[in-house]
């Protein structure tokens, strides 16, 4: 067994469900049991499902900074973990928590907390179940400003520029991974955006900021993603202006896995 997931590798060859490969091309979002994508923001299920797999162990805690409608903390639960999230959003956290309490796993410890997560007590929450270090953190932040998800100045969404919203994120970053376990894994979903009649790589900058603070890039993985409410019902007329213009259309996203070495 590894020191950091459950993996029988003398059963290698039975795990054809795990993922290893840098493209994954997922079709359909998992929306069994409580699980719902009509959040904003919201991602797929399998995400957290894969990273998880492959970088937890049954018992292990798990961060979710940005836990948003509660798809890691669900999934996380189902997967006999313990998990913590995060969220400035107190409505959000609620809706989320009956979604979780009606999946509820008497193995797993689910808390949720209201707060920003730059300078929120983390440790008083870990002490608070008795835990000492979080073994996984899964990062999937607002794409700064795409998507406005409050008026909350301490939002990302609502940072006024790409140094604000580097600065406030690795304020987050620190604040979080402080209390990941030394040589365990991080996870940061993100994608860009397009501004100003061009392209601004938002996911290699969120990559060197992690790599800034000395976590080791262990793999970039990219994410096939559909139809976004954004562009729901408007593939077509996207299509049109990607062609009569001199842009393409974004169908991906990244997940960046780090290792923290200190």
């Amino acid at each position: 067994m590894s020191k950091y997931n459950d993996l029988d590798m003398k059963l290698w060859k039975d795990y054809d469900e795990i993922k290893t490969d840098s493209l994954w091309i997922i079709d359909k979002r998992d929306n069994s049991g409580s699980h719902v994508g009509d959040y904003h923001g919201n991602f797929v299920p399998q995400i957290p499902h894969q990273l998880f797999t492959r970088y937890t162990k049954k018992g292990d805690w798990i961060l979710d900074p940005f836990m948003g409608n509660g798809t890691s903390l669900i999934e996380a639960q189902r997967m006999k973990r313990n998990a913590i999230g995060i969220d400035l959003n107190q409505k959000i956290i609620d809706d989320a928590k009956e979604r979780i309490t009606a999946e509820s796993g008497a193995e797993s410890k689910i808390i949720c907390l209201c707060g920003d997560s730059s300078s929120i007590d983390i440790k008083s929450a870990l002490d608070s179940v008795g835990a000492e270090k979080f073994q996984f953190v899964i990062f999937h932040p607002p794409y700064w400003d795409i998507i406005k998800f409050s008026d909350d100045e301490k939002d990302l969404s609502n940072c006024a520029s790409l140094e604000n919203f580097k600065n406030f994120f690795g304020k987050v970053i620190d604040n979080t991974t402080a209390h990941l376990e030394k040589n365990r894994y991080c996870a940061c979903v993100i994608g860009d955006k397009y501004a100003n009649s061009q392209v601004i790589p938002l996911g290699f900058y969120c990559m060197q900021l992690f790599m800034e603070k000395n976590f080791l890039l262990k793999a970039t993985i990219v994410k096939n993603f559909g139809e976004t409410k954004g562009k729901s019902n408007q593939q077509h007329l996207w299509r049109y202006r990607a062609l009569k213009s001199d842009f393409y259309i974004f169908k991906h996203e990244y997940i960046f896995i780090f290792k923290k070495n200190k």
